[in-house]
């Protein structure tokens, strides 16, 4: 076995964490359940911010938002700042990103340019002469949005018109492509982003193995994030009726945060917690009619589904090339998402398992035991470190993530003993921290006396907030003193202590 393994990285955006085949039957994903089968199928995933653009950010720099900058959605990750793509390219890798980056927000200020933004976003003469480098990634392919959203552009654009629909702009809003549509989408599937990313996954991966040079790809999918839309045969390949959406249970909120019973009332007012012009995710009425979130479930999976039929065609890839048996593939995704569980649909400022939770799964044939599952915690601010680890360089001293590769090859079982999730939506009024360890769950809110303590031995479904009640005032107390070390734990620098002065 070659000591420079290839290394694919595979996610998708707003996945929950069940929502994969050999977790849930209804659910079809025999790609994925290959991987799970010939892996390691994590049950104790999470995000490090429960936002598209945190997320990645600190998947690519292995720090937390409030360290690397990026601090919410509609923010820019710093150019200057050191990420896994950068480190391994400098020592030999080619490095591509296909798909969704989404370090930079759709607009741009003259202190906070973005090339994801309008009017660059569809400027296709500027992304026929651009393919990187990007944040560190060698070579990009990009495309920004998600079903038939008017932000369509950039190389997807490109590649759409190279292959023969030039009438592309029809099929997206704006530009004469009408209003929003529901669940099918007149797109044809070979047209679709989902096939655009494998296709110019796979490219990416031969042109690394033409040049004899290690990869590290990231096949980066949109969905199946919202909006519920795809093309057939995936729009119709789950009947509604067949699937059961998660539920409010009587007075669970009652003990909550009080924009959570907000989101239940028709008409809510979240202005309290309105401190810009930037609205906050999820600060809506979540009232859906149970049709509607039926429907809206099988298109959920459906777009799963043709994302893991798409992940088939590049791990076949990798088996016809022969590389398969040196390539680390690891699938997960940036958060998770609602699907009726509380009351609530897609994410939002709720720190429940839910959404910050992840499916994740690690395939590296010869180290990671086959059919193995790990319930040690993990969370994506590890990734870069153990891609770092699996490639044999060092990892630096300013990642705050941790090692994972000893606890993916079954040489220790954990190599954490908490996460830490970040959520800050607003300057000061939506300002949130979360601390899991293998039983409790503690949230505190900036200048606030709410709280969440949940048992997720006793109450994994998180029904009962524990947060108020004297008899758990000793188990909230040691929690706290955890969140403080853990705060301090994570402190790290890039330089390490080489003089008396």
């Amino acid at each position: 076995m070659s000591e420079t393994p290839n290394i694919l990285l595979i996610t998708t955006d707003q996945q929950h964490f069940q929502a994969l085949g050999c977790r849930t039957p209804a659910l079809k994903t025999p790609n994925l359940d290959r991987l799970a089968v010939e892996g390691m199928l994590f049950d104790r995933a999470y995000c490090p911010n429960p936002l598209c653009s945190p997320s990645r950010s600190s998947l690519i720099t292995g720090q937390y938002p409030s360290t690397h900058g990026c601090w919410t959605i509609g923010t820019k990750l710093d150019e200057e700042r050191q990420t896994i793509g950068q480190l391994l390219g400098d020592n030999g890798y080619a490095t591509s990103l296909i798909g969704k980056a989404h370090f930079q927000p759709l607009r741009s200020l003259a202190d906070q340019t973005s090339l994801e933004a309008p009017p660059t976003l569809r400027d296709l003469d500027f992304w026929k002469g651009f393919s990187g480098p990007y944040y560190g990634f060698e070579h990009i392919e990009l495309a920004r949005n998600h079903a038939d959203e008017a932000w369509a552009g950039q190389h997807y654009a490109l590649w759409m018109e190279a292959n023969g629909l030039a009438d592309w702009r029809q099929y997206f809003q704006g530009d004469g492509g009408g209003p929003p549509r529901e669940h099918c989408w007149d797109l044809p599937e070979e047209f679709h982003y989902t096939t655009f990313v494998a296709e110019r996954t796979v490219a990416a991966i031969d042109r690394a193995a033409l040049a004899g040079r290690p990869f590290f790809t990231w096949a980066s999918f949109q969905d199946p994030h919202p909006p519920y839309l795809v093309p057939e045969p995936w729009a119709s390949m789950y009947d509604p009726a067949d699937l059961e959406p998660g539920r409010l249970e009587p007075g669970e909120l009652d003990l909550m945060p009080p924009w959570f019973a907000k989101t239940q009332e028709a008409d809510p007012d979240f202005s309290e917690w309105q401190e810009t012009p930037h609205f906050n995710h999820g600060f809506s009425s979540h009232l859906v009619d149970e049709s509607e979130l039926r429907k809206n479930i099988a298109v959920y999976y459906g777009m799963i589904s043709f994302v893991d039929h798409a992940v088939g065609r590049i791990l076949a890839r990798l088996d016809e090339l022969g590389v398969n048996e040196n390539t680390l593939v690891v699938f997960t995704t940036d958060h998770g998402h609602f699907l009726g569980q509380h009351g609530l649909t897609a994410k939002g400022a709720f720190h429940y398992e839910d959404l910050l939770r992840i499916p994740m799964i690690a395939r590296y044939p010869g180290r990671i035991p086959a059919g193995s599952r790990s319930a040690a915690l993990q969370s994506l601010v590890d990734l870069a470190p153990t891609f770092l680890s699996a490639a044999g360089l060092a990892v630096p001293g300013d990642m705050q993530g941790v090692d994972q590769l000893p606890v993916w090859t079954g040489q220790q079982p954990a190599a954490r003993d908490h996460v830490l999730v970040e959520n800050r939506h607003q300057p000061t009024a939506v300002h949130i921290r979360t601390y899991v360890d293998d039983r409790y769950k503690l949230t505190v809110y900036r200048d606030k006396q709410w709280g969440e303590l949940f048992d997720l031995v006793e109450d994994p479904q998180e029904h009962r907030n524990q947060f108020g009640n004297p008899s758990y005032e000793p188990i909230r107390a040691e929690l706290m003193r955890r969140f403080l070390n853990a705060e301090l734990r994570r402190e790290a620098s890039r330089f390490a202590r080489i003089a008396i002065a």
